[in-house]
């Protein structure tokens, strides 16, 4: 009888191997080509599986997304967190958040552009972990302005959670034209530029901030009309 050829062996890689292979083709592809109708495709080949695979340990292209920008942005803050906790002095502490962020979008354009604006405008963003972790880390700015009221380098009466606001917003806008491939920018003195208008405005007032007599009176004008129109309503 002819003798049977060894029956080869397959190789089957553990499940955590596969997750991890599927992440890092799937961040490089979302990186690149955004949330397209095919990525799926593209990350299962560049992963070496069939597309079935990917769903065996996700359930959809946006649970997919959803992890990868998670893992993204834990990294993000594990990267930061030995520096950050070094940093001595509010406007160095402010200015390290601050230039960290604008680095990490410069970094990473593809994928801060998903967050922004596939991932954050869901209804159940605000339920998802990455919302954690972006209030967490978001949170490092209060805590430094919560910090330095305690020790009465920001006046009294500040607003953590308003310079946290500030700060991130005037972020997004300053960055919406790179994100949208319209122009660049400079992390270095745009980081510089935004932590000192923040800390200035943090500091104790040393004299009243002037008020325009007329722009008062304007004012009163206006509650007065509002409370009128609210009257001729009722």
């Amino acid at each position: 009888m002819p003798q049977r050829s060894p029956r080869r062996q397959v190789s089957r890689l553990p499940p955590e191997r596969r997750i991890a292979d599927i992440m890092t083709a799937a961040r490089a592809i979302f990186a690149e080509k955004g949330y397209t109708e095919h990525v799926i495709s593209e990350i299962a080949e560049r992963a070496g599986v069939v597309e079935g695979t990917i769903y065996r340990f996700f359930a959809n292209k946006n649970d997919l997304l959803q992890q990868v920008a998670e893992a993204w942005f834990q990294e993000m803050m594990d990267q930061s967190a030995a520096n950050f906790a070094a940093i001595r002095g509010e406007w160095n502490a402010l200015h390290f958040v601050i230039f960290h962020t604008l680095e990490a979008i410069r970094r990473d354009p593809g994928l801060t552009r998903l967050m922004l604006y596939e991932l954050r405008p869901e209804p159940e963003h605000r339920d998802s972990r990455l919302y954690a972790l972006h209030h967490d880390y978001t949170g490092r700015l209060c805590a430094i302005v919560r910090d330095g009221m305690a020790r009465g380098v920001f006046r009294p009466d500040a607003d953590p959670e308003l310079a946290r606001d500030i700060a991130f917003g005037a972020i997004e806008m300053r960055t919406w034209s790179y994100l949208h491939h319209k122009s660049s920018f400079e992390p270095v003195p745009l980081a510089r530029e935004i932590t000192d208008m923040l800390y200035a405005g943090l500091l104790p007032r040393t004299a009243p901030v002037p008020q325009d007599e007329t722009l008062r009176r304007l004012e009163a004008v206006s509650l007065r009309l509002e409370r009128l129109a609210d009257q001729g309503e009722g």
